[in-house]
């Protein structure tokens, strides 16, 4: 089963020669390389290349390319391994991570330095710039966490009430509960309502195929509706690394199969 996760278009081939990686296919029978095994890939340039596919102006470049931590296992079958490199490259600095509120498993990846600049853009000429830009210096540096507590950002951080007040107004931190806070990406309320739209939408197509099933070179080519913003690669990442569809191996390509859930 974790073989057949690691099976990904031909796009991600073509973006993956351009990112300098290199790796093996097996060969079906038509003669078609399809099989992605033994990717000699690291989790960042997997990140990187599914930031690539993000669709920066449908939102008008205002938010930073956004990827799900689940589209990952997409590409990478070791989910421990991505696990284990995506939290270095959080300690390192080169990355941040968000809980999505859409569901409680769904986490956000964002470059540090994509996030940053976004977040002050946003902020540009107004009153609350200021204070972004004293947590996102001060506070993001020295502390990775997902979430605040209003303990830790008053005496720890220094912030006063009325500077969180700002930064929940500015987005970049959003209501948990009743004193605390996650770490959150300034207007990316689009993003999340086109993803929720998005991935239903697509599901519904294969669900609509004969057996509940369809190769993903057939779903690829087809004329997608206007609930499918964020473009059918980001969707086809998305529900494979959910397990909400099986992989299945077929000499026509590979074949989308709708996972009992």
């Amino acid at each position: 089963m974790n073989r057949k996760r690691s099976l990904v278009s031909d796009t991600f081939k073509v973006k993956k020669q351009r990112l300098g990686t290199e790796s093996r296919f097996g060969v079906q029978g038509n003669g078609k390389n399809s099989i992605l095994q033994d990717v000699p890939l690291d989790t960042k340039a997997a990140l990187q290349y599914l930031a690539s596919l993000f669709p920066r102006k449908l939102f008008n470049d205002s938010l930073p390319p956004i990827v799900l931590k689940h589209q990952l296992y997409s590409i990478k079958q070791d989910r421990t391994l991505v696990d284990r490199q995506l939290n270095e490259l959080k300690d390192q600095g080169e990355i941040f991570m968000f809980q999505m509120g859409f569901d409680t498993d769904a986490f956000a990846v964002v470059f540090a330095e994509d996030y940053k600049l976004k977040a002050l853009a946003a902020e540009a000429g107004r009153e609350t710039l200021g204070t972004v830009q004293k947590f996102l210096e001060t506070v993001l540096p020295s502390c990775m966490d997902l979430s605040f507590n209003k303990d830790k950002m008053l005496k720890t951080f220094l912030f006063r009430d009325q500077e969180i007040t700002q930064l929940v107004k500015s987005g970049v931190l959003t209501v948990r509960d009743a004193g605390s806070w996650w770490l959150a990406i300034p207007n990316s309320g689009r993003f999340t309502k086109f993803f929720i739209q998005g991935r239903k939408a697509v599901l519904g197509m294969i669900k609509k195929s004969t057996y509940k099933e369809v190769l993903q070179t057939d779903l690829e080519c087809r004329k997608m509706t206007s609930h499918v913003k964020l473009g059918i690669q980001y969707h086809i990442h998305d529900i494979i690394g959910a397990d909400l569809v099986e992989c299945v191996p077929t000499t026509s390509g590979v074949l989308l199969r709708l996972t009992d859930t």
